[in-house]
Order: structure tokens, then sequence, then C-alpha cells
């Protein structure tokens, strides 16, 4: 419930707090008074965008603060799922900055307009004459139907399988439409794979391959180089290494001499052991080598298809192209593993759409039987509010489509008066049935929900003598569970309210300004007396509105 609203610097509102209780709250004010401001007020609470036109004084900052205590209100989770900060006793506030920006704050943390919006229509329900878009709507009349047949636990079963049922149809379309894509490119990613796979990769040494084709193709060219550096070395009389002997027999017969001439010694010694290892090496490797033609076409082979492939994937290393060939093997067989996949999740989604259904089904089931109870419990309620003849037809029919409360669509038909054919809410009831109407359907709600804050502005508009009386003991009823303001012109209304608010403007200084008080019970008497009578109060309006009053 609301406990109380602060207004600053708001339309004809200078500076202004009223406090709100349980129970009946009624509002009353000549015409022009400022009862709409202060709804105005409130709907900025309740995240209307803001006004900078709405400002009384615009080089000033306008605040607007609603205190809600919601400890009954069971709305922890709603408060969760918008990620804002609960509080029992939770406070709203706006502010409207001289520039023309707007804030919002819920418990002073700063939030979103869209933040705001979610969480208003759990705190405070506002309903006018001319605001009948909810009754009309396909979505409450269900909801209304709902809560009669007790489906709120049921509702939530089905909301939980239906999200499930979303998430695996959203992720079977993905997946479809990933196995679409893949197959445009599997084939080529095939080609690619076989292609680098029969290059055999992991057994090929490119540096040995580079090498074993040049010794082939230049076989001859080595042969005679190897022989001939082997004849400088070794050749009798003139070879390096045989004047290298030469010198170490010389250095022998001195080395015994000094420590110098034996360093000398044995480093020539090891220069020709290291010489004479070079020389047999390479007359070995010169009797290996052999023109191989056959030998040489397949080394070449290997090389051209490497350097081919290199060149194809823009890379320069065989460890880079086993990478690419890895990830391709990966991605071959995911796309050839998307239809397993597939065939998982459409087993997954027939699942729970047998599920959904089933529960959508009893949802219909119930709802079928609590038709009945709404349809009569609206009549009667209609009946002594001035239409004895309306009547109601619920017409609902199950689908195999799934929306958010269940597969049902209903169509609401209406008539008011006797031999007239019905005809869909909307197009056959006026604007003060409508208004009946929705007044009817929140008494029957009241019964079986917990509601928030309503605040019915003139929903007595064209009413009065005992219609209106019917009607405020309606709302009297009603308040017992639940805080209701209701802005009236009617004192038979008025007179049921266990508090009473009157709105009136002062002119002060050449300024016009708003105000708010709360009667007490001799003011009351007065008020109702002028609502009866006009200014001019007489003794007999006296009396009368102080019978109403008892």
């Amino acid at each position: 419930m609301i406990t109380s609203l602060a207004i600053k610097n708001y339309a004809l509102i200078e500076d202004i707090r009223v406090d709100f209780n349980e129970g009946l709250t009624i509002i009353t004010g000549e015409t022009g008074a400022g009862k709409s401001i202060l709804l105005g007020a409130l709907a900025l609470v309740l995240g209307k965008r803001a006004d900078i036109g709405s400002v009384k004084d615009a080089s000033k900052k306008c605040v607007i603060e609603g205190c809600f205590s919601i400890k009954n209100y069971g709305l922890q989770n709603v408060f969760d799922e918008n990620d804002l900060d609960y509080d029992p006793l939770t406070i709203i506030r706006r502010e409207i900055l001289p520039g023309g920006k707007s804030r919002a704050f819920v418990n002073d943390t700063p939030v979103a307009l869209t933040q705001l919006q979610a969480l208003a229509p759990h705190l405070v329900d506002v309903h006018s004459q001319h605001e009948t878009l909810e009754v009309v709507s396909e979505n409450f009349q269900m909801e209304v139907i709902d809560a009669l047949a007790g489906n709120a636990e049921l509702l939530k079963s089905y909301q939980a399988h239906f999200a499930d049922f979303k998430t695996i149809s959203e992720k079977l379309s993905a997946v479809k439409l990933q196995k679409e894509n893949a197959l445009k490119e599997l084939d080529y990613n095939a080609f690619l794979y076989n292609e680098l796979q029969q290059a055999n990769l992991k057994k090929l040494d490119q540096q040995e391959l580079e090498e074993t084709f040049e010794t082939l193709n230049n076989a001859e060219a080595i042969q005679e180089a190897l022989s001939n550096a082997n004849k400088l070395l070794d050749e009798d009389q003139i070879g390096s290494l045989q004047t290298a002997k030469e010198a170490r027999l010389v250095l022998g017969r001195i080395k015994e001499f000094s420590k110098t001439f034996d360093d000398f010694w044995q480093r020539l010694n090891s220069a020709i052991i290291e010489i004479e290892d070079i020389s047999t090496e390479m007359a070995n490797s010169a009797e290996k080598i052999e023109a191989d033609p056959e030998r040489l076409f397949q080394v070449n082979e290997q090389l051209q298809t490497l350097y081919k492939l290199q060149q194809k994937h823009s890379v320069s290393t065989v460890l880079e192209l086993i990478e690419i060939e890895a990830q391709l093997e990966e991605k071959v067989n995911t796309t050839l593993g998307l239809d397993e996949q597939i065939e998982n999740l459409e087993k997954e989604k027939r699942r729970l759409r047998e599920t959904t259904l089933k529960i959508a089904s009893e949802l219909h089931s119930k709802r079928t039987e609590a038709i009945p109870v709404l349809k009569k419990k609206l009549e009667d309620t209609l009946f002594p509010l001035g239409l004895p003849n309306a009547q109601f037809q619920f017409e609902l029919s199950a689908s195999e489509d799934f929306k958010t409360n269940g597969t049902d669509t209903l169509q609401l038909l209406f008539t008011a008066n006797k031999g007239l054919a019905f005809g869909p809410l909307k197009k056959v009831a006026s604007g003060g049935e409508m208004s009946r109407i929705m007044l009817a359907i929140k008494a029957v709600l009241a019964e079986y929900k917990k509601l928030p804050t309503i605040v019915f502005d003139e929903i007595d508009t064209g009413v009065s003598g005992e219609i209106a009386n019917k009607m405020a003991a309606i709302l009297h009823q009603m308040s017992k569970t639940m805080q209701l303001l209701s802005i009236t012109h009617l004192p038979q209304i008025a007179a049921k309210g266990d508090h009473h608010i009157k709105v009136y403007k002062e002119d002060s200084n050449d300024l016009t300004s708003t105000h708010l008080k709360i009667l007490g019970e001799e003011e009351r008497i007065v008020e109702i007396a002028q609502m009866l009578g006009g200014k001019n109060v007489s003794e007999a309006a006296i009396a009368n509105a102080k019978e109403l009053l008892n």
C-alpha cells in the first residue's frame, strides 16, 4: 500500500505531503482544484515519462516521492528480476531537473525508467472511466479467470516448461541454420582436408626433403667436388694431408725439448686425424652419391605438393599445415555430427511440447469450470449497479499454439439489454457500462487475489441515486481487504470512506496553488453537505450528510 506522497514544485503544487492509510480513502474537490495533478504526480512515481512543462518553477528541481509498504506483497522476486534493491518499506523518487532531465530512484538507487515501469503494476492500479483498455484486453480477462480458477501454480509450471520449449526451439533453429551454412562449405572443407591428409604431412621433413632434392639434382657436381677435395687433401706428394704428416714428423724430433713444441705437435696431430676423417667421409659420400632420376622425381613431386599447399593456405611450415589439417578435420566432423545433435534436440522439443500441452490442457479445464462462476458473480454485481439485464458470454477455445498463458483463445461477449445480440465488449459497452464492468471485475478479483492499491478516478461518473449507494457499498467492501483511493463527486461514495482528503486551490500574492487537507469528522460533514447542496450549506444538507456518514 502507498503510505505517503510528497510533491514539490509540480504543476500548481509548491510543496505538500499527504499520508495514506488502509481501507477506503476518499479524495474530493471542486473541478479544477487539482485532483488530476495529484494523479499526475503519482503517475510520475509509477514510471510515466516526465515533461518539463509540468514543473511549477522551471528554474528549480521538481521532486515527487512515494513511500510504499510492501511486506505482504511477496515482491522479492519482482525486485530481483528487475535488478532492484528490495526493502519492505520501498521509496520511489522522481526528479525533474531545471534542464528537463529526469531521474528515478528506488530505495535511493538510480534506476532506468523501464525498471520502474516493470515494478509499478505491482504497487498501484490507476483506473478512470476513460482508461478501459485493460478490461477489453484478452490477457487481462484470462488473468481474471485464472484468479477464480486458482491457476497460479499451474501457470508457473506452464510458463517454466514453455520457456524451456522456446529455448530448445531456438537452439534447434540455430543448429539447423548452422548445418545449412556448414553444408555449403562441407565439400570444400572436405576437399581441403583430404588434400592435406593425402600429403601425409606428419611423416614429412621439409628440410630433409629439400637437402635430398639438392643432392640428387646435383649428384655429378657433388661427386666431382668431393673427389677433387679429397685429392687436394690426400694425393701423394702434393696433398695437404701428406704435407701435414711431414710437418708432424719434423716436429716429432723437437717435441721433447719443451711443452710448447709438444703442444704444436699435439695440435697438428689432431688436425691430421680430423683431415683423415674428412677425407675418408668425403670418399665414402662420393661413393654413395649416385644419379637416381626416379628418386629425384619422387622427392621433387613431394616438395612441389608441399609448396603448393603452403601457398594455398598462406603458411610457410609443415607444422602450420598440420594445424590447418586438424582444424579442417574438426569442421568436417562437426558438420557430420550436426545430424545427431539435431535429432536429440528434436526429441527433447517433442517431449517438452507434449508436457507443455498437457499443462495447457489442465489450465483449459480449470478455466472452463471457473467461467460459469465468474459469469454469475459479474452479472450479480452489475445488477444493483443499474445493469439488471447485463449478460456475458465467455468463448474459450484451445489450440496447439503456445502463448504466455497457455494455448487458449478467449473472446468476451456482452449485452446490457434483453433481446439484443451479444457483441465484443469493446464494441457494445458504453463508457459508463465499461466503468461499472471494471468495478465489478475488480470487486470479484479482490475475493481471490491480493491486489495492489487501486485508485478509481471518477469511476462513478454518470451514476446517482440508489446505484451510487450500491457502488459505494462495493467500494467499501473491497477496501476491507485492500487499500482503495477514490476520487469522486458523489456524496454517497464520499460518505463510505474511512479517510477523506480534500483538494482545493488558494490564491496568494497573485499565484494560485493547490493544497490538500485531511478532513476531520465535522469537516467531512460540511464537505459532504456541500457536495449535496452547493456552497451555501442548508440545515437539510447537514442533516443529510450526517445521515450518509452514519
